[in-house]
């Protein structure tokens, strides 16, 4: 028998001709089943209820579903791994009995089964006459077993297959190798007859005959060296096989008796191997790759809205039990609400000191112990300062161990006095106070503002401060288990809450938190919830994609989006509640909310873990977990990578001389000596003056901002043509080919290692970064024209950091444009601790800069060392 393929025995002809030469049948099953996937994407019209095998289903005029429900899919992977494993299977059979005989054996009577594990059983049944048993260890195994093998390990790592159908198919394939069904099979002379009067055979390209002396349409008969056994199954064919001559077969015999033979086979394959490397086509798959990697991303991101790549939302911690209790947040309690909200009105427009001292005298007079805060940050010339309130009610049932957090900013992040909020959290917590079943401490924050005051406290809060900016905290509780935040700037009645949960540098909270507010407002006290300010979501595709693509947007840029915020870098998980809209809930309503959140953290034994902290949020009850949309991020930093190390190779390889390639033998057998000092500095240099951007936009004052901007700008448009010019003219020996290479090598491989690791932290950081300087994989060679180089240097600017910041810039107008957006990240960067900035200017710059120099160069001529 020929020797089983190995993995060095593989090469690119084998492959290509082995698809080339699949039959016709089979070809029109794989086109199928690409076709009923792809028409599985769209939502009008709903393929697997259609063409799915469902007994309830089964009638006389749903008989299509015998033939349809194999060509059905869940996803992408069952479409590859099936296509895998029937192809080889189908296309020896077809090969073996002819197009005819599989299409009417596979359509009509006999349906069409499991077709792999119907053709696996034909196999096995096959093998088993000619080589009844292999040895493992001391035990022969009858080799018609391993089907059954294969069918439990399916089960097994596929919980969702029908092992029952794959059983019944396997059957069939036992039955019909052995013989017992060959009545089945559609008489030869009527086959050979409709072949002759259609011309099948002249007619359809890839069509396999009935006749297999012709073997098809290919017109050659295999040759073997020893006869093969003719097939039992559905049809007797009979099988030729061309002599050996006399001469032959002694060669034969002697090679096989000094074991020269096997050396023979290994050289073979060692020289595919080589074959393989020397051919020059190799160098040219990379791009593609590439290309096809970033497609293969953004189409992954696609696909995340729909069911077959979502689930819906469940509660994973059960003792939070959400929902199961009732509140008692109403009656005299709204007199207190509306007293409360009367002196808070009167204190609008005073300082902070003022209002702090009246809100302290009411929380002394619930009975609360009280503490202030001062703080201070300094940035772009800015002194962010304000003082912090905060009022402990201690658990009755408790031992100051664990604490649970109420914020209530004076100012939300719009700069608008959080009228209703600050009443209800008084009222809230007069409220709690006479309840006696806390087990948890209750912590009253009341901040000057929705960033730096929660910041400041939270910091101090762990010690984690810096004692000349912030104020420790004269008196703590125990370790944090969650936070609410209330934002309710609104006067008028709502009829839905928006909950908003973007943290610092793309952190988020529990998924079993939201999952609990959204259960207690939407399932205990009907109201709606929104989620990425999506006010009203239809549950379709395109507000499915609309709220990932908000939630992507703001984990991507890092910013603090309300005082919750602040509590994500220290695993406290928290939400900001914002009521919106015009409808007949009130305050009160609210203040159930939170009590029924407050009493579910209450019941809690530990810290919240079980359920997601990396996710992405479809709907208020549908999600995709990090496990499901990570690739997509990941194969667009993989992009980078893997023409990092194309031109690596192509680094060591020798250049062109007189405008002549080398010759593919020499290419494959010559090692290039390769010079490192030159790309490795110029990529240093890169990465070492990114430093500038970085400290200067975050320390400049706000006056300069904009003009230090502008003139970075200026002077990183006219640095890649500096750098290039010292490349080509300014030194004695010009850069060659060889330094770009490596130069842009090196570049990428940074640049794929920083954002694949990104990618685990914050995923939409590393994706929007990624599909930004996608255009660097491909501009990897200098440009041969003038032309050449003004395009894709142009293409560069429009895709640069710093038009991407302008962009920001002119789309922001209401945060005050381009100074307004350079202010809020350094203030993000000295007090929230935001790194998008070192990302944009540390990571991405660095690259691009790399990449203008690489399309900027001109190749000079160079005498290489070969080893």
């Amino acid at each position: 028998m020929p020797p089983a393929p190995t993995t060095l025995s593989f090469n690119t002809h084998r492959a290509r001709s082995y698809v080339v030469r699949l039959p016709l049948f089979t070809r029109a099953v794989l086109a199928t089943i690409i076709l009923f996937w792809i028409l599985g994407l769209q939502t009008w019209w709903d393929v697997r209820q259609w063409g799915a095998l469902i007994p309830s289903e089964i009638s006389f005029a749903t008989l299509y579903r015998m033939n349809t429900f194999p060509f059905i899919h869940l996803n992408i992977f069952h479409v590859i791994m099936n296509m895998l494993a029937l192809t080889p299977l189908l296309e020896r059979f077809e090969a073996e009995y002819g197009t005819l005989t599989t299409l009417a054996l596979f359509f009509g009577l006999m349906g069409a089964s499991i077709w792999v594990f119907l053709l696996l059983g034909m196999e096995a049944i096959r093998t088993y006459k000619t080589n009844p048993y292999f040895v493992l260890g001391t035990h022969n195994i009858p080799t018609w077993t391993t089907p059954i093998l294969v069918l439990f390990c399916v089960s097994a790592l596929v919980p969702s297959a029908s092992f029952l159908g794959h059983l019944s198919g396997l059957i069939v394939g036992y039955v019909c190798g052995f013989g017992y069904v060959k009545y089945l099979a559609p008489p030869e002379k009527i086959l050979r007859w409709i072949e002759g009067k259609l011309n099948l055979l002249g007619r359809l390209p890839h069509y396999v005959s009935v006749d297999q002396k012709t073997y098809g349409r290919f017109g050659v008969l295999p040759s073997t060296s020893s006869p093969v056994p003719p097939a039992v199954g559905l049809v007797q064919a009979p099988l030729e096989s061309t002599p050996r001559s006399k001469r032959d077969n002694e060669e034969v015999a002697g090679l096989e008796e000094t074991g020269a033979l096997e050396r023979r086979r290994h050289d073979g394959a060692t020289t595919g191997a080589l074959r393989l490397r020397r051919d020059p086509r190799i160098m040219k798959l990379p791009p593609y790759m590439s290309l096809l990697f970033v497609i293969v991303g953004v189409v992954w991101l696609l696909l995340l809205p729909f069911d077959q790549y979502s689930r819906r939302t469940y509660i994973s911690e059960n003792a939070l039990l959400p929902g199961q209790v009732h509140t008692y947040f109403s009656g005299s309690d709204q007199n207190v609400l509306r007293a409360y909200k009367h002196e808070v009105n009167a204190l609008v427009g005073k300082s902070n000191v003022q209002i702090n001292d009246k809100l302290e005298s009411i929380l002394k007079g619930i009975g609360l112990k009280t503490a202030r805060q001062n703080f201070t940050y300094h940035a772009a010339g800015h002194a962010i300062s304000g003082q912090n309130l905060y009022a402990i009610l201690q658990a009755p049932r408790g031992d100051a161990t664990e604490a649970i957090v109420l914020v209530a900013a004076w100012e939300n992040a719009k700069h608008e006095v959080n009228r209703n909020g600050i009443p209800l959290a008084l009222t809230l917590l007069r409220y709690f106070k006479r309840w006696s079943l806390w087990s948890k401490d209750i912590i009253l924050v009341i901040t000057p503002d929705s960033i730096a005051g929660p910041q400041a406290w939270v910091d101090a809060y762990h010690d984690a401060h810096n004692p000349s900016q912030v104020a420790g905290l004269p008196l703590k509780s125990g370790a944090l288990q969650g936070a609410i935040a209330i934002d309710y700037a609104q006067e008028t009645r709502y009829d839905s809450v928006h909950i908003v949960y973007d943290g610092v540098n793309g952190q988020l909270p529990n998924l079993d938190l939201i999952n609990s507010v959204v259960h207690i407002a939407r399932g205990q006290m009907g109201i709606g919830v929104a989620l990425q300010e999506m006010w009203r979501h239809t549950d379709s595709y395109q507000d499915r994609l609309s709220t990932m693509l908000r939630g992507m947007l703001k984990q991507g840029l890092g910013l603090a989006s309300g005082p919750h915020s602040s509590f994500m870098p220290y695993h406290v998980d928290a939400v900001t509640l914002q009521p919106f809209g015009s409808g007949w809930h009130d305050e009160m309503a609210m203040g159930r909310v939170i009590e029924g959140t407050f009493r579910s953290l209450n019941n809690l034994l530990e810290h919240l873990h079980q359920s997601f902290f990396f996710y992405l949020l479809m709907s208020r009850d549908r999600f995709v977990s990090i496990g499901t949309y990570l690739p997509s991020a990941m194969l667009v930093a993989a992009s980078f990578t893997i023409m990092a190390i194309a031109l690596w190779v192509k680094s060591g390889q020798p250049e062109k001389e007189d405008g002549k390639e080398s010759d593919d033998k020499d290419v494959s057998t010559a090692v290039v000596e390769r010079d490192l000092f030159l790309p490795l500095g110029v990529v240093i240099l890169c990465q070492s003056l990114s430093i500038i951007p970085l400290y200067l936009f975050n320390h400049a004052s706000e006056t300069f901002l904009t003009p230090s901007f502008l003139f970075f700008t200026l002077l990183s448009t006219l640095l890649p043509h500096a750098l290039s010019f010292y490349l080509t003219s300014a030194r004695n020996t010009p850069a060659t080919a060889q330094h770009y290479h490596l130069l842009k090598s090196f570049s990428l491989l940074l640049l794929g290692m920083f954002l694949s690791s990104l990618a685990t932290l914050n995923f939409s950081l590393s994706l929007i970064i990624g599909l930004l300087a996608s255009p660097l994989t491909f501009l990897c060679y200098p440009a041969k024209t003038a032309l050449g180089r003004a395009l894709s240097m142009g293409l560069l600017h429009v895709l640069s950091p710093t038009t991407a910041v302008l962009l920001v810039g002119l789309a922001a107008t209401q945060s005050g444009g381009l100074g307004g957006v350079l202010l809020e990240a350094a203030k993000a960067w000295h007090v929230s601790g935001t790194w998008t900035s070192l990302v944009v200017w540390c990571v991405w710059w660095p690259a691009w800069i790399v990449g203008g120099v690489v399309v900027l160069g001109r190749v000079g001529e160079r005498k290489v060392k070969t080893l």
